[in-house]
């Protein structure tokens, strides 16, 4: 780690995570409230309820002066409800719930008043009938007012008859907007179910419901502003000249930005960076625009391998002469932390979330943190302006979910106030540990290894192993932090290895690349590599191992079997993909033409060019032969992989000469899409996913 660039009080995410194994967790186990009962998490065998639970506090934000705070709670109803605290008297009051809908996004307009949207997280997706519409209400609870329609209605506001913006026009998050009474919002303008694009931006003002638009490009899909509030950079989709044969013109993106003179404010806007949106080709992505006119980006520069955040002046073409964050493991994606007048630091994801500070008092504090809450890693936030002494920290572990406090710097006092699972006992989790295997052309796997509470990877505990494939593929993989399937997992005796095959995100160029037209083959063989490692580790039982996962997760289960006949008990897959071709030729499925003729060729393999590969790795065309037992789950309603995946897959196993009628199970969630939205469709498939376990992986005895 002597390449990592980041501060001391950034550093130590990695080390932190041996310190709170090594030390255990006494002192978490004693700041998390506990619901009666709770004794019952020793239980042997437990059932999935008792994992996959609602969040019971999730989320937090400062005031900009730094006054109040805004919380998302469960509510008496279930709902998530939204409430403000006044810090000086930590009184809280109620300012928006309901027995219909859940508090969604919600952010400070300014010191006084908020702005909100709604979901449903009890409603499958097949039901989902409202957009998230658009609420804002005073700190108190006064001057409530709906902002936009969910669904297409008039609104009478005393004798007056007004139009709420229509049900298409969405929040959009910043970081410039803390002043007066207006947010910005966006309106898709031209759009289909597969995408969008034209994009109306909008000025919304929170008290009176009028808005105005604001002058920017029709394909832009990012925007930033400056100190002042003007539109001052854009992110670009736009489509170039469709070559001869294609249907669809290839995209093209790019960042505009324009230079405020003193004789104009409309000066033309100039393209400063080019990418390809679909295969990353120029990677180039700007996370803030410093009130100095400068940019911060994340960027690969001088052909490194790793993203790196690097100081970006737009006027001259300027980059910093070092870049302000980098890693020789991962890639380096920042969100930039910062006050009205200055940037305070830097936060990302390596193997666990850390802050790097740029600023020296909050490196202070950070220390001062972390040297009270030493086996959590603890995210800090600050009010966006004023002298107010309060910073919100939201703490968390691999075997403890999110704690919320504040800390008053005045008076060094810590205030608890609350948990997400309050529920959880940190004591009875199982911890989580990265692994550095190797794939069989050298390329490093990092791999996160969960054992159950009380198993030791030094005592060789071969215990029934379930490889758990996460989905994409082309995103990052787990990070440190607890998971209530790993972890029901664990509980119920199984060890889970979460290897982050070739392609996982954030892991560098050459790793993503290495996956290209490697569906099935490569990539599968990490998934092979990363399983003997566990079997030389003395980790897994190798007669008792099971693949598991969900989408392409679900479809690398499926290949497991084709592939390694001999290493794999049975599979639980959900979701997932079994013909290569069905992803191009479903016309119902939720993907773009412009992926599938411009992304999915390069990624995957072109259909004609490449018909015979994408036969080949396609799990359907190896159905017959394949014997293990299966647990196959779909959501009816998928637009992502449909239904017609598993039916198809179903149908060709069921007519495989020789396989016992009784080793495929098979269920479809009625109304449910790409994956399980309803709790108890949730509860119910990892019930059915261990009880399959549990019978196949049982100890074999001579």
């Amino acid at each position: 780690m002597n390449d990592d660039h980041c501060t001391a009080s950034a550093a130590p995410a990695w080390r932190r995570r041996h310190l709170l194994q090594a030390a255990g967790a006494a002192a978490a186990a004693s700041a998390a409230s506990v619901w009666p009962g709770s004794s019952a998490w020793a239980a042997e065998l437990p059932d999935a309820g008792r994992f996959i639970r609602p969040a019971q506090m999730t989320g937090a934000a400062l005031s900009p002066d730094g006054q109040r705070l805004a919380l998302r709670t469960t509510g008496p109803h279930g709902r998530w409800m939204l409430s403000v605290l006044l810090l000086d008297t930590l009184a809280p009051t109620v300012v928006y719930s309901s027995e219909g809908a859940d508090v969604g996004r919600f952010l400070w307009v300014n010191k006084e008043r908020l702005v909100f949207d709604l979901q449903d997280r009890e409603t499958p997706e097949g039901r989902q009938d409202a957009a998230p519409g658009l609420f804002a209400v005073d700190h108190d609870g006064s001057r409530f007012r709906q902002l936009v329609e969910r669904q297409r209605v008039l609104v009478r506001s005393g004798n007056e008859v007004r139009s709420l913006e229509p049900w298409n026009t969405f929040l959009l998050h910043g970081d410039t907007q803390r002043r007066g009474d207006e947010v910005l919002v966006v309106r898709p303008e031209a759009y289909t179910d597969k995408e969008l694009g034209h994009f109306k931006l909008l000025r919304l003002n929170t008290v009176t419901g009028r808005s105005r638009e604001i002058d920017s490009l029709p394909q832009a899909q990012s925007w930033w502003f400056d100190a002042a509030g003007h539109l001052r950079l854009q992110r670009t989709l736009e489509a170039s000249a469709a070559a001869a044969g294609e249907r669809v013109a290839a995209p093209r993106g790019r960042y505009l930005w324009r230079e405020l003179g003193s004789a104009s404010d409309k000066e033309a806007w100039r393209p400063i960076a080019e990418f390809n949106p679909i295969t990353g080709e120029g990677d180039f992505r700007v996370r803030h625009l410093g009130v100095d006119g400068k940019l911060y980006v994340s960027a690969r520069r001088q052909g490194a391998d790793k993203l790196a955040c690097w100081l970006l002046d737009p006027a001259s073409g300027q980059w910093s002469e070092a870049p302000l964050a980098q890693h020789g493991q991962f890639d380096i994606d920042a969100e930039v932390i910062a006050r009205q007048d200055r940037v305070l630091g830097l936060r990302f994801s390596i193997d666990a979330e850390i802050t790097q500070w740029l600023d020296a008092d909050m490196q202070a504090v950070q220390a001062q943190v972390d040297k009270v809450l030493p086996r959590t890693a603890n995210r800090l936030s600050v009010p966006w302006s004023g002298d107010a002494p309060w910073v919100l920290i939201e703490a968390s572990a691999d075997i403890q979910p999110t704690l919320y406090f504040l800390y008053n710097r005045q008076t060094r006092k810590y205030t608890r106030l609350g948990s997400e699972r309050p529920d959880v006992e940190a004591k009875q989790m199982a911890a989580m540990d990265l692994h550095r295997p190797k794939a069989r052309d050298g390329l490093e796997l990092p791999a996160w290894l969960t054992l159950p509470k009380g198993k030791n990877l030094a005592d060789k505990p071969r215990l029934p192993l379930v490889m758990l494939i996460h989905g994409g593929p082309w995103v990052r993989g787990p990070a440190w932090a607890w998971d209530p399937y790993v972890q029901f997992l664990a509980a119920r005796g199984y060890a889970v290895l979460q290897p982050q095959f070739r392609g996982t995100l954030g892991l560098g160029q050459k790793h993503e690349r290495a996956s290209w037209k490697q569906w099935g083959q490569a990539m599968q063989d990490d998934i092979s590599d990363a399983t003997r490692w566990a079997i030389e580790q003395g980790v897994a039982d190798p007669a008792r191992i099971a693949l598991m996962g969900a989408s392409y997760g679900g479809y690398s289960a499926l290949m497991g079997l084709v592939r390694e006949p001999g290493l794999y008990r049975c599979a639980v897959a959900w979701v997932g993909v079994t013909d290569l071709n069905l992803l191009y030729s479903v016309s119902w499925s939720d993907t773009s033409d412009a992926i599938k003729q411009h992304g999915m060729p390069v990624l995957l393999g072109d259909p004609v060019k490449d018909a015979a590969l994408l036969r080949a790795q396609s799990p359907l065309s190896h159905a017959a032969a394949i014997r293990h037992p299966l647990l196959l789950a779909y959501g009816e309603k998928d637009r992502r992989v449909p239904l017609i995946h598993g039916e198809a897959f179903r149908k060709a196993l069921q007519a495989a000469p020789g396989r016992a009628p009784d080793s495929l199970e098979w269920q479809v969630y009625a109304d449910e899409g790409h994956g399980w939205r309803l709790p108890a469709n949730d509860i119910d498939f990892w019930n059915r996913a261990a009880h399959f376990l549990d019978r196949h992986l049982a100890e074999v005895r001579s």
